[in-house]
């Protein structure tokens, strides 16, 4: 007996088509709405931004707001290039163990059978359940038994034990990796390394990039006030915080900074979005 396979088309109007973008256009329009607000503030000048009822649109653009934020940079007790160096050592750094240490523990936990597996997924489960405010006296207690205090280890490792990448990352390899391919790579005499490096990797492709961009918007935004105490080991966003707490004088900069500190993870995510779509699409699917 033959069986064909067609596709089946969904009768849906042009006008049907037109409503349903309409919908989903104004909902994105609307959801938009506080970042488009953020950088018009920006482009204001310090007499627009107090004006009541609020403006959405700047009358006058300007740059002096950004004009200002390089001169106020310029007047630090380091050099701004040294805080950009310690963001970007910190995100990087961070980053890079997170994606490399969760995948090989997701391959571990999606792939083989060992002894406490069932215990190890439930104790990722029930950590998933915390907030990281709840975690930050735990957090600056261990840090300050190991002696990390005022070290990029305090920010660094803990962001290599983000449960949050292993649990992501485990579905997806469970779910898109088959047992088959694996078996065919082990007969062939490939490692285990071998099969979580050349098979694995690059199936789930979409998960790890997920995770870096993830990593990097939570990394991006710690502006390490807890744990880095000397001033050429903070970050940029500390320094910009400080340029926003002073007074309102610094309105039109602090609105600057917001532009500064949102416009690096959201061009990541923009680049990589595909990608994140992907992810959050399959991870769902269970393989057979």
């Amino acid at each position: 007996m033959k069986f064909s396979l067609r596709r089946r088309r969904l009768a849906r109007s042009t006008g049907g088509d037109l409503a349903i973008f309409t919908v989903l256009g104004a909902g994105a329009l609307f959801m938009s709405l506080p970042m488009i607000y953020t950088i018009c503030q920006a482009f204001k000048p310090l007499n627009e931004l107090f004006i009541f009822p609020p403006q959405f649109i700047p009358r006058h653009p300007t740059l002096d707001n950004f004009r200002d934020l390089f001169i106020l940079m310029g007047q630090s007790w380091v050099p701004v290039t040294r805080y950009l160096f310690n963001s970007l050592l910190i995100v990087g750094l961070g980053t890079a163990g997170n994606v490399l240490l969760g995948s090989l523990c997701a391959y571990a936990l999606a792939k083989h059978n060992f002894p406490g597996k069932r215990l190890v997924n439930n104790l990722i489960l029930f950590s998933l359940m915390f907030a990281g405010s709840v975690l930050l006296i735990p957090h600056y207690l261990t840090m300050s038994f190991l002696g990390w205090i005022n070290t990029y280890a305090a920010i660094v490792v803990p962001a290599w034990g983000a449960t949050l990448g292993v649990f992501l990352m485990r579905n997806f390899i469970e779910h898109m990796v088959h047992d088959t391919l694996l078996e065919a790579a082990r007969i062939d005499g490939a490692s285990e390394f071998f099969c979580y490096w050349r098979v694995v990797m690059p199936i789930v492709r979409p998960a790890w990039l997920t995770l870096i961009i993830l990593s990097f918007q939570q990394l991006w935004g710690n502006d390490g006030s807890l744990f880095l105490y000397a001033e050429e080991l903070k970050p940029m966003p500390y320094a910009l915080n400080q340029i926003i707490g002073g007074g309102v004088g610094r309105a039109g900069v602090a609105a600057a900074v917001s532009v500064i500190l949102m416009i690096v993870p959201i061009t990541i995510f923009i680049i990589n979005q595909s990608q994140i779509v992907q992810t959050m699409g399959t991870s769902g699917i269970t393989g057979e």
